[in-house]
């Protein structure tokens, strides 16, 4: 047998490509790493959720709790004075109230801080029912929600709301995030209920509520304490 005819089963073997079988398995391949890369995609987007619902049922707690233990409202305590004297975390507070059993912070306040808000979460720090930095003030003084957005307080006649009411709020929520925590822990309406949202990117003050959660839009979220 000739060596002419070896060369040319070996040329016609090289360019033989690729069976169908093969480009079966292929696509069968891609498919399931498609699928598990969708999958480990949602496995993160329920886990934010569960999260921010968490830091939620976490600050209302923390606020019930310095409630009953101080008998007095937290972010509204004071003065000074009365802080520093409790001893250990509390010598770092640097904002106290005035004393009045309510929280002033405006919807504009809700992610700097402002008002009586630095003052919240240094008193539920100094207190132990949180972590962070005790003497954080303005917007360093908001924690980081799941979605890495700010969360603040507000209180104030805002999503629907006719009179002023305490709320708990987190910035920068992704809109299918936004439906499922509503859906989770409320009505699933954004104008309705204990949870509400408002439309707005970069943690948007709260203002006028949605009407519907839109899932290529971002919200700013607010449940009542």
């Amino acid at each position: 047998m000739s060596s002419t005819y070896f060369l040319g089963a070996a040329r016609t073997a090289r360019q033989r490509g690729f069976t169908l079988v093969e480009i079966a398995i292929v696509l069968v391949v891609i498919g399931v790493l498609l699928g598990a890369i969708l999958k480990g995609q949602e496995l993160i987007e329920n886990s934010r959720a569960k999260n921010a619902i968490n830091e939620i049922n976490g600050i209302r707690a923390a606020y019930n709790g310095y409630i009953d233990r101080y008998k007095r409202v937290p972010g509204d305590d004071g003065p000074l004075a009365t802080l520093t004297a409790r001893g250990g975390n509390w010598t770092a507070v640097t904002a106290a109230g005035n004393n009045n059993g309510q929280i002033a912070v405006t919807a504009a306040q809700t992610f700097t801080a402002g008002g009586e808000g630095a003052a919240f979460f240094q008193h539920l720090r100094a207190a132990g029912f949180i972590t962070g930095q005790t003497n954080a003030t303005g917007a360093a003084a908001l924690p980081r929600n799941a979605f890495g957005g700010l969360t603040g307080i507000v209180n104030a006649a805002v999503l629907g709301h006719p009179q002023a009411t305490l709320m708990v709020c987190q910035g920068s929520v992704p809109g299918k995030s936004a439906a499922a925590i509503d859906a989770q822990t409320d009505d699933g309406n954004p104008a309705t209920g204990n949870v509400r949202a408002t439309q707005g990117a970069g943690n948007a003050a709260p203002a006028g509520a949605a009407t519907a959660y839109n899932e290529a839009q971002t919200y700013t979220m607010c449940a009542t304490l």
